[in-house]
């Protein structure tokens, strides 16, 4: 157990999300009150980290969630199958006027000095609905499951979210499974029902549970009441400010084995530095950097997340763990899209520090 964990060695699913699925539409560089046509791309933060480990880093994926029988649901739930992912719905029947709804997350790219512009429809949302009871654990998790992972965005939709995770947590931690969270917070969406004191209150529930947390210095302290050191980070960066913050983590919650995050320097909408670092059992590692041209950067978080997930799950030295989560986190934000279209073997080709000359 070099990273801690004790991960189960053999299981039906090696990872299960718990969370919302929703489609994001993406205008590209136009802002929406411009445009005229835009993509459509199935996302959610929990259900993009599933199918990045079926799709690229070829493992053996679950997503438990909400469905509705409507068109959208029909075409997220087909984009689940496409990147080759189990469900475990509950079934919502759409009205034909006012839903229930697959939620819709608007986003443009931006564009150089224009930053993206990120605004959401959720209303009468059916995962918001999701309550402690809707699933069978036991069931999900009798064949085995090796990773039961959620985030902070499902946690924040309702009263109700937060509960089902815990409940979800406490069922995978009987059944020997490995935990994470990614803190992912959100201050709009949680502002609807109790704001940033209410958000602490569930999150700190939850994370009681979890063993590998994803989040960044202001994620900690916004989303577990997390107080700040006094040192001052000399850029986007420097780990330093995270890292000192490892041990107030540790003193609340000592199950933790693993806390990680990228670092993000925004030069322009299109060219980021990017690096990640994370403590593990112990030790602290950092990846390498990299200059990065931006195509679309959502979802290079649950990029990086899913590497680094994949990394502890085959059993990788922690430091190569963080190198494979960055190397996917930077890749997938070269693809339109919140999910990935990278290789295994291009991901292991960067992690070792491969270019971007021709391949033929």
């Amino acid at each position: 157990m070099k990273n801690g964990l004790n991960i189960l060695p053999e299981a039906a699913l090696d990872l299960v999300s718990v969370g919302a699925l929703n489609h994001r539409v993406d205008s590209g560089i136009l802002p929406f009150s411009k445009a005229t046509e835009w993509r459509v791309h199935p996302s959610g933060g929990e259900y993009n980290v599933a199918a990045n480990l079926a799709n690229c880093f070829r493992l053996r994926t679950g997503i438990v969630s909400a469905m509705v029988d409507y068109p959208i649901g029909d075409l997220i739930a087909e984009r689940v199958r496409a990147m080759g992912i189990q469900p475990f719905y509950k079934y919502f029947k759409h009205n034909g006027v006012n839903g229930p709804n697959m939620a819709t997350i608007y986003s443009d790219r931006g564009y150089g000095a224009r930053p993206p512009v990120v605004f959401y429809n959720r209303a009468n949302e059916a995962a918001a609905q999701l309550k402690t009871g809707d699933f069978d654990w036991s069931a999900i998790l009798s064949k085995g499951v090796r990773w039961l992972h959620s985030g902070g965005i499902f946690a924040s939709l309702s009263e109700t979210t937060g509960e089902v995770i815990i409940e979800a947590m406490q069922a995978a931690k009987s059944a020997g499974t490995v935990t994470s969270f990614d803190l992912n917070y959100r201050a709009k969406l949680w502002r609807i029902w109790g704001g940033e004191a209410r958000a602490q209150t569930v999150i700190r529930r939850i994370v009681k549970n979890v063993d590998v947390l994803v989040g960044n210095e202001e994620d900690l302290q916004l989303g577990l009441g997390i107080t700040g050191p006094k040192v001052v980070a000399k850029s986007r960066l420097d780990p330093t400010v995270f890292f000192e913050m490892i041990d107030h983590v540790l003193s609340e919650f000592p199950q933790v084995k693993v806390v990680a995050t990228t670092l993000r320097e925004v030069h322009s909408t299109n060219r980021h530095t990017w690096g990640a670092v994370a403590w593990i059992n112990g030790q602290t590692y950092a990846s390498p950097t990299c200059e990065l041209d931006v195509y679309d950067r959502v979802g290079g978080g649950d990029g990086f997340a899913a590497g680094l997930f994949y990394g502890l799950l085959v059993g990788e030295q922690p430091q190569e763990a963080v190198n494979l989560g960055w190397a996917h986190g930077a890749l997938l934000t070269t693809f339109p899209g919140d999910t990935t279209m990278a290789t295994l073997e291009q991901v292991q080709a960067f992690a070792k520090g491969g270019s971007a000359r021709i391949q033929r």
